[in-house]
């Protein structure tokens, strides 16, 4: 069975080397690695075909391509238009992934099939690395995958593997987001009512949040606008998904919780004008959701005002109170 990795990269001459020595020590075989140059204005493209010349081989095969539209979603649709495994990593190009990770993507894979169970999508364990060098294992769960996704992202980019004709039938990358495009594409692939497994193994890949090298970034309010459009845009696939209303409901909630989260992230980084509107957004939808109940003035509203100050502050842990309080 071949399994493809599809990798965006845009100037990262320098950084890329390590992402490709990640892939190229994968101990399973045969692996198809995509490299897809989105118009990079360095020697990006020249360090992907040297990559291409010095190590494609029967059972490791190299396509490096181009993508001209500048968003990683884009540049990742080009990728999977290229892409012939049966089952497909989408990968960023500042993050690495240990040599036993395919392999132990596929052994799940191949249980599920001697049991009669096929998959469509395996969530994986994975390794954040902060702009203070500590490493921290990003939340894992293997039930209410919808909630942990929303709030913690379950499905970004590094972090599952997907069978290549369920991602067909979905509509793929958003390629007019700038941001959070997995966060958004993780919850349509949920939509999608796949067949989920959990990959067991301890972490296999390290996610790189260091930085100025970094995709993800380190700040938010340069940006401001871009993530509460995708959380609208989100909120908006919610509603019109087959979900039970009161799945609806509460998934809905927990993306004004969000809302929420990103205003408070704002008050940290010193933009009060900011924050101030985008929390009162969300704790007015939040209110509304539970039409001024009893519930609402003596519990849930005072511990969401409470929940904004926490997080305001820096502190963590308040993901799972929202959880169990929405």
């Amino acid at each position: 069975m071949e399994v493809s990795i599809i990798i965006p990269v845009y100037n990262r001459a320098t950084v890329v080397g390590a992402t490709l020595d990640s892939v190229l020590a994968q101990s399973y075989r045969p692996l198809q690695v995509v490299l897809v140059d989105n118009y990079s204005s360095d020697d990006t493209l020249h360090t992907l075909e040297q990559f291409k010349q010095a190590h494609e081989a029967e059972d490791f095969k190299v396509i490096v391509t181009r993508e001209e539209h500048h968003t990683a979603g884009a540049a990742r649709n080009r990728g999977f238009e290229q892409a012939s495994g049966e089952w497909i990593l989408f990968f960023d190009s500042d993050d690495l992934m240990e040599e036993g990770l395919v392999e132990a993507y596929v052994r799940v894979i191949e249980k599920a099939r001697q049991r009669g169970k096929p998959l469509d999508l395996i969530s994986a364990r994975s390794t954040l690395v902060f702009p203070n060098g500590t490493r921290r294992e990003a939340p894992f769960h293997r039930h209410d995958l919808f909630a942990n996704h929303i709030l913690h992202g379950q499905l970004a980019t590094q972090r599952y593997a997907v069978r290549r004709e369920f991602f067909a039938s979905t509509d793929g990358w958003n390629i007019d987001l700038p941001g959070w495009n997995d966060w958004e594409l993780g919850l349509r692939l949920l939509l999608a009512a796949p067949h989920v497994a959990f990959c067991r193994s301890r972490s296999r890949v390290t996610i790189n949040h260091n930085g100025s090298d970094s995709i993800t970034g380190t700040e938010f309010h340069s940006r401001n606008g871009q993530w509460e459009y995708v959380i609208d845009i989100m909120i908006n696939e919610i509603r019109c998904s087959r979900l039970k209303p009161q799945h609806k409901q509460r998934f809905e909630r927990l993306l004004e919780y969000r809302r929420m989260v990103l205003a408070a992230q704002y008050q940290r980084e010193d933009c009060p004008e900011l924050a101030k509107p985008l929390c009162q957004q969300a704790y007015k939808a939040l209110q509304e959701s539970y039409h001024g109940s009893q519930c609402w003035r003596w519990i849930v509203g005072p511990i969401t005002r409470h929940l904004f100050a926490r997080i305001a502050a820096g502190k963590r842990g308040s993901a799972r109170i929202a959880r169990l309080l929405y």
